[in-house]
């Protein structure tokens, strides 16, 4: 059992009126879970969140930056955006992004059921 993040823990909290919210531990992260999908990402004590052509405008309207990893030497981006500081104190802002990373994990996830 991975051991607690206290900022971890902050967010589920913060999230319980969106639903049952779980997280992973992954990667020295953690991966952040609704109905058994992932929408977010821990790292460094930051919450990023899932995105996609239908709400990254929204994302980068904030001035929010996505989450990016070196490998090889090459900076990689991800899907994943950080969330805005305001919705980290306010639990219906941080349940309405939650919502539109969640609506972005599943059209992500049906796209791929699509392909197979």
């Amino acid at each position: 059992m991975p051991k607690s993040n206290e900022f971890v823990d902050y967010l589920l909290e913060l999230l319980e009126p969106f639903g049952q919210v779980t997280a992973r531990a992954m990667f020295g992260g953690y991966g952040i879970y609704h109905n058994q999908l992932m929408f977010g990402l821990v790292a460094d004590d930051m919450l990023y969140l899932k995105v996609d052509d239908v709400n990254r405008e929204e994302f980068e309207e904030w001035n929010l930056e996505p989450f990016v990893y070196v490998k090889q030497g090459k900076a990689m981006k991800m899907s994943y955006y950080q969330v805005p500081e305001e919705a980290l104190d306010n639990s219906d802002e941080m349940c309405r992004w939650a919502e539109l990373a969640y609506s972005a994990a599943l059209r992500g996830q049906n796209k791929t059921k699509k392909k197979k």
